[in-house]
């Protein structure tokens, strides 16, 4: 698939098939987040896949909207060091949304789909993937085959018209 057209047919899957993802497809997809760009190229962060499923359902329940996680074939957990300074925190938050989006175009390219996940219970995901204390882990992002339909380009999507977002010069 060409890139604009993994852009044009990524979309959140919340419903996966039973296919596992193949561990060359699964490393390209962490390569794409491993090379996404972060501040002053500290990369900070870790990424944890987790593939089993009696894990993956234990990790669905750590935010109440999570349940689509149980049914993945892999999800990506991704840790980051625990800070309380609130810049570091932007930084590291703008970061991993430059990761997550690397990850999902790449999975959009390989036709498998994509949906994040928030954490909110950290003792759980803790306990469960093992981190160290001094990181924590906010985002999750599920992999696998849609079990509804393939991932193809939109025609028809639920954004905003262009002319409304896109401004120039000022607002």
């Amino acid at each position: 698939m060409e890139t604009w057209d993994a852009i044009r047919s990524r979309r959140a899957v919340r419903s996966f098939t039973d296919q596992p993802v193949d561990e060359q497809d699964l490393d390209r997809i962490l390569e794409a987040g491993r090379r996404a760009p972060s501040s002053m190229n500290e990369q900070r962060w870790d990424f944890v896949v987790v593939t089993s499923r009696d894990r993956l359902r234990q990790l669905s329940k750590v935010w109440r909207y999570g349940r689509h996680v149980a049914s993945s074939a892999a999800t990506v957990a991704l840790v980051t060091p625990h800070g309380d300074d609130a810049h570091e925190r932007e930084s590291i938050a703008f970061d991993l949304g430059q990761a997550v989006m690397s990850m999902m175009i790449a999975a959009a390219d390989l036709g498998i789909g994509s949906c994040h996940s928030s954490v909110h219970d950290q003792e759980l995901a803790r306990s469960l993937l093992s981190y160290p204390d001094d990181r924590r882990c906010d985002y999750l992002v599920a992999l696998g085959y849609p079990a509804d339909r393939p991932l193809k380009p939109l025609g028809r999507h639920q954004r905003r018209p262009f002319d409304d977002v896109i401004h120039h010069d000022r607002w």
